[in-house]
């Protein structure tokens, strides 16, 4: 390969690290992964329970159903849910150990146990703590910055962190340099690497995030944005592809229990930079050879965007992802660094900027707009039309323009961040 070593094994680890599977939402489904890990540590059920969250957790959890609660939706819910559950080992997947017996349990756990919940006083977009009490003892679980990084347990205040960190794998540490992604490498790591040991990976993506959006598509979930814009199959191909990223969002928001392959700690993020690839693929008649070199295109993109702005901000992810996947139909069309390049900053000049406010049903419109910019995008570039230096925010070079989107919406979003959150807890 023409890539260093190093850089061919980072990008690889990038996307071992990224491509993991979630059931439902991650922000309650780490407060649920967090749950179970204060379950196990107590060795019981806990007596008493009180948990701190940033405020970008609490916007994220509170109007989003947690699966197989039976429609529950809420912090209490999915600490209840990850308690009675109690598979710390299942990490994102935690709510796997439920069934519908558990709905119960669930049930009965809120009614009889003491649930205290407060906004941490953190300027940390992420961060869980959350303490318990049972039989005289105590433990406390506090994870920062990433939907699975415990940085200490403690029982009645000795430290027992290093046990939970061995529950998960050491990849779980995201010890992969994101500064290294940039675009151009990204496009010849696409074409050049063999796909041996990462085409699982991306096979995966398909068919989980597939199965969800069909899902989504076949039962009324939420709002139904999905199926709103299917219309029976009566659409062109760049609805289909809005369609079926919108689906996977309406189901996932609405509580069902399919797993999600997420990047960037979100399956929404997930959902929308590979759904609509996938549609194009199958439309244009690509070999599985191309669709999955496309999704590393569409994947690495989109988790180059995130890495400016970070996991939970007021910036929506959707449209980093929305920008991805128009990326990845370019790649499929035979685009190179040139057209990849214009496609990006494109689309990005069109939605950059949109809000935030949690995860809940809209998630699934906000979805299908950030599909459309990232179509616009390509098909303006496909038509030799392009926005230029000093329009907005773009600027010259597509990794200076991915520059001011993220001190944009790390910087200058920071305040409405915080509105948002007052807003939505007032």
């Amino acid at each position: 390969m023409t890539l260093s070593d190093k850089t061919v094994q980072t990008y690889k680890n990038i996307l071992k690290e990224e491509l993991v599977a979630a059931m439902g939402c991650t922000e309650p489904i780490a407060i649920a992964y967090a749950a179970a890990v204060l379950r196990h540590a107590l060795g019981t059920l806990p007596c008493s329970i009180r948990i701190g969250l940033s405020g970008n957790i609490i916007k994220n959890v509170k109007s989003v159903i947690v699966p197989a609660t039976g429609g529950m939706h809420g912090i209490a819910a999915a600490v209840a849910a990850g308690v009675i559950a109690g598979c710390p080992e299942k990490k994102l997947e935690v709510l796997c150990a439920l069934d519908k017996a558990s709905i119960d349990h669930i049930a009965r756990f809120l009614e009889q146990t003491p649930i205290e919940i407060y906004e941490v006083e953190s300027r940390i977009p992420f961060e869980i703590d959350l303490s318990g009490q049972a039989d005289g003892h105590t433990v406390r679980v506090h994870l920062i910055n990433r939907h699975t990084n415990i940085t200490a347990v403690t029982r009645d205040e000795q430290d027992v962190t290093d046990r939970y960190r061995l529950n998960e794998s050491a990849t779980e540490v995201y010890a992969a340099d994101r500064a290294l992604l940039n675009v151009k490498d990204i496009i010849t790591f696409a074409d050049e690497v063999p796909l041996d040991d990462i085409a699982p990976l991306l096979r995966r993506q398909i068919d989980m995030n597939m199965a969800i959006a069909r899902e989504g598509l076949s039962e009324s979930y939420g709002a139904s944005i999905g199926r709103l814009i299917y219309a029976d199959g009566n659409c062109i191909l760049r609805d289909r592809a809005r369609a079926f990223a919108a689906a996977g969002s309406d189901a996932r928001m609405n509580g069902c229990e399919l797993p999600v392959c997420i990047i960037s700690g979100s399956g929404n993020q997930g959902i929308t930079a590979s759904v609509p690839v996938v549609i194009y693929a199958e439309a244009m008649g690509a070999s599985e050879e191309q669709l999955l070199r496309a999704l590393i295109v569409s994947d690495l993109i989109t988790i180059h965007q995130k890495t400016g702005i970070g996991c939970l901000s007021a910036y929506c992810g959707a449209i980093s992802a929305g920008c991805g996947c128009g990326t990845g139909i370019c790649y499929l069309g035979g685009g190179k660094y040139y057209e990849i390049a214009h496609s990006l900053v494109n689309s990005l000049a069109i939605l950059s900027g949109t809000i935030c406010d949690g995860a809940k049903a809209s998630c699934a419109a906000k979805i299908a707009m950030a599909v459309e910019a990232g179509i616009m995008g390509y098909e303006m570039m496909k038509a030799g039309k392009q926005f230029y230096s000093g329009d907005g925010i773009v600027t010259k070079g597509v990794e200076n323009t991915i520059r001011n989107v993220g001190k944009l919406a790390r910087d200058g979003m920071s305040e409405t961040d915080r509105e948002i959150i007052r807003i939505m807890l007032s």
